[in-house]
């Protein structure tokens, strides 16, 4: 009886699931449009056009309309291969095809009399001009995304390649050690900074709290991304200036990986002029950035062959960030922090006067000067606040000469800082069948920022 209840049960939830209404959303796929004709330029319908991944052997095929016309769309990003057939024309290929995330790629093709059997292989570049849509935009391509040079590794910074898009302070290199709204601080079209989207897989990445961007891609995990700069479509929204659309790569039918580990440390660095004349020692500088990525199709052996079906793609990428950081700061004298002000004096030399906030008379607007015992500027032991007290011994003693008559800049050393960040990303996708594909993406970052000490009292 149990197993009977789970049974109807199971049923009931899969007729919801499947007559729930849709839910559109934001994808970061691509479209390749084009128009079939003979070599006089007449449309030829009812000719079938199969689009064909380069990387996973995915097949998808649709007949042209009574214009000649033909259309994929949700086309994953990467190079694929057109196939046409009509009878009475010969057999038509064309590749590479470069489709890239949210471009409509447009290919005209004009097939020749002859039999199927025969065949006419093109092999052409993708043409740029967007002529299908009205979008403006930059695709940042994979080889861009995987081999440019960063800091850091910071996808982030690549968004600059961009036409229309500066970047704004601390928003470059890594994002440890950084404020948060840093990470997006990017002006895009002239608009104010940090207010773009940004979205992974057509996932978005912003939160609520001012549009602060809670997760930053790996580099090698992305396949590419578009920073789209105007005429953006209806179906984009809660942003001003632009788009920054990524795409995290996926397995094929070749099983692809990678290590690495990059690092930077102190050994050749000099100390700096101010360190010298304070007699700081160099500060210490340890960054290690390391991790792997491995991709291809779930093979299972004796159980499950998934070449041209089922593919996996893993990446894991660790970053460690240790630095020595100089402080000049100006701290309260011993004599200050006992009360004792006499001495409190202006850049010209000239004494500041201390007043008794609780002899302040609202009617006259006056007050009286702070003295003990006759003393002016002195404030008496008894009535220093404990709690002001209790926070004046979280203040370092001066261990440097200040000014001649402030005594600014009075303390100088060198404290450490850094952080820690881990992210993984997991995807698998599934070819279903020529008209479905689907896949499923886990990423996961965590982002520590290591306390900065400098008057080491652990009150940071």
């Amino acid at each position: 009886m149990a197993r009977g209840r789970i049974k109807v049960a199971a049923h009931v939830i899969g007729l919801l699931l499947f007559t729930l209404p849709p839910a559109w959303g934001q994808t970061t796929f691509g479209t390749v449009v084009g128009t079939v004709q003979d070599a006089s330029g007449a449309v030829i319908p009812q000719a079938r056009v199969i689009l064909t991944s380069l990387s996973t052997s995915e097949k998808r095929t649709v007949t042209t309309d009574p214009s000649g016309g033909y259309e994929f769309v949700n086309v994953l990003p990467g190079d694929y291969r057109i196939d046409v057939e009509k009878e009475g024309f010969k057999h038509f290929t064309r590749e590479p095809v470069v489709v890239q995330v949210q471009q409509s790629t447009r290919i005209d093709l004009s097939m020749e009399l002859g039999q199927v059997t025969q065949t006419v292989e093109v092999t052409a570049q993708t043409p740029l001009l967007q002529t299908t849509t009205a979008d403006l935009g930059q695709v940042i391509a994979q080889r861009q995304v995987n081999e440019l040079p960063l800091n850091g590794r910071n996808p982030m910074n690549l968004v600059a390649l961009a036409p229309s898009v500066v970047p704004q302070g601390h928003s470059q290199g890594t994002p440890v050690g950084q404020n948060p709204f840093d990470y997006a601080n990017y002006q895009i079209g002239g608009a104010i900074t940090n207010q773009g989207a940004e979205y992974l897989d057509g996932v978005p990445l912003n939160n609520s709290y001012i549009n602060e961007l809670s997760l930053i891609p790996t580099q090698d995990a992305l396949q590419e991304f578009k920073v789209q700069t105007n005429n953006l479509n209806a179906e984009w929204g809660r942003f001003a200036g632009g788009i920054i659309n990524f795409t995290t790569k996926s397995g094929s039918n070749q099983l692809h990986g990678a290590a690495y580990e990059y690092l930077r440390n102190d050994v050749l660095n000099a100390n700096n002029f101010f360190n010298n004349a304070k007699g700081v020692d160099r500060a210490p500088w340890h960054q290690n950035q390391f991790g792997g990525n491995v991709g291809g199709p779930l093979y299972l052996p004796h159980l499950y062959d998934g070449r041209d079906k089922t593919f996996f793609f893993f990446s894991y990428e660790g970053f460690r960030l240790r630095f020595g950081q100089t402080f000049t700061e100006s701290v309260p004298t011993l004599a200050e922090k006992s009360g004792d002000f006499t001495d409190y004096r202006d850049g010209h030399g000239n004494l500041i006067p201390i007043y008794d906030p609780l002899t302040t008379n609202t009617l006259t607007n006056t007050r009286q000067r702070i003295s003990c015992n006759g003393v002016l500027n002195m404030i008496c032991p008894q009535n220093i606040n404990p709690t002001a007290q209790a926070m004046l011994m979280e203040f370092a003693n001066p261990n440097a000469t200040g000014d001649q008559f402030t005594n600014a800049s009075n303390y100088a050393t060198a404290s450490s800082g850094g952080g820690d960040t881990n992210e993984v990303t997991a995807r698998v996708d599934q070819n279903v069948s020529d008209k479905q594909h689907v896949f499923v993406r886990y990423s996961r970052w965590t982002d520590l920022n290591l306390p900065i000490d400098p008057f080491k009292t652990k009150v940071c």
